[in-house]
């Protein structure tokens, strides 16, 4: 049976969900050993097992960034071990992680999956190209095998695994590589937040300005949803990265997914057209967002959103 790393962070009292969602793969492939990055706990561990983990790998560095010292001690382990595959998540961290991890290996690394194969020689990847409309395939020979696997491409799912084996992972001094950190702030968050979210409504150029953005945080409220945002205004500083749905945002998929004054460039249809139910409203009736909607509504945002806004006020 093929062996399986799969790295988890930590985000507050539990793992994430894109590092469950990595785990629901890993122990479809194989043996899995959860690589966990935070301080730990009996509860996040017992979850780490609940979801497949039979070993967890503990590193916790501290108050240090994480990439340089985790990549140094989790090279040294593949050596010994030598896992057959290595999952990352298209994150943060874990970029940055599997790109140290693989230079110190003298691998590769495929980036970007939305799904992973082992055959008996080697890995394969699939990846969106075209803002989807085709998969492309890539493998990898060498092993370890290292493939950064794009949120939401699997679904998290508890399985009623035993508690998993812990084992503490000393980290090394990396010397000039290593950075300390000495403030942090977080960011602060209301309501839904996108990653998790059932319901989304999400606003583009379309809208015009960005007081008229406002529109998309009321129609959030009374719906209790997640409010999101296309490239273009992310850019313009109408509203934070934060709320970035697309290529280079968050993916998302929720049960319901409404794109007010979203004109459904190719860049921000990859982040949400897996969506259940997606509901398009655009003045432009040749709009692309159109092409993946499963309603559509031709008409000016900013008369659509105040009558369903009343609408729901009146329920």
């Amino acid at each position: 049976m093929a062996t399986v790393w799969a790295f988890v962070e930590q985000d507050g009292q539990g793992p994430t969900t894109l590092g469950l969602e990595l785990l629901a793969k890993a122990r479809e492939l194989g043996e899995t050993t959860a690589l966990l990055l935070g301080a730990g706990s009996d509860s996040v561990f017992a979850a780490l097992g609940e979801h497949g983990a039979t070993r967890v790998l503990h590193l916790d560095p501290g108050a240090d960034l994480p990439s340089a010292p985790l990549a140094a001690a989790l090279a040294e382990r593949a050596r010994s071990d030598s896992p057959d595959l290595i999952l990352l998540g298209q994150a943060y961290n874990d970029r940055d992680i599997a790109g140290r991890l693989a230079a110190r290996l003298g691998v590769g690394v495929l980036s970007n999956a939305n799904d992973v194969r082992l055959t008996e020689t080697a890995v394969e990847a699939d990846h969106e190209i075209f803002g989807g409309a085709q998969i492309a395939t890539a493998t990898l020979s060498q092993k370890p095998f290292i493939v950064l696997v794009r949120p939401k491409s699997f679904v998290a799912q508890a399985v009623g695994g035993e508690s998993p084996s812990v084992e503490k992972v000393e980290l090394p001094d990396v010397g000039a590589a290593g950075a300390h950190i000495v403030e942090s702030h977080v960011e602060e968050r209301e309501g839904p937040q996108l990653a998790e979210a059932s319901i989304v409504v999400s606003g583009g150029r379309g809208l015009g300005s960005p007081e008229a953005y406002q529109l998309v945080e009321q129609l959030g409220r009374e719906l209790r949803a997640a409010t999101g945002a296309t490239r273009a205004i992310v850019d313009a500083g109408w509203v934070p990265y934060a709320k970035q749905v697309g290529q280079t945002g968050k993916t998302v998929k929720p049960d319901v997914y409404i794109a007010c004054g979203i004109s459904g460039a190719m860049q921000h249809l990859v982040g949400m057209k897996d969506s259940k139910t997606i509901i398009a409203i655009n003045k432009d009736p040749d709009a692309p967002i159109f092409s993946v909607a499963d309603l559509g509504v031709v008409g000016d945002v900013h008369k659509v959103l105040p009558k369903l806004i009343e609408a729901l006020q009146q329920r």
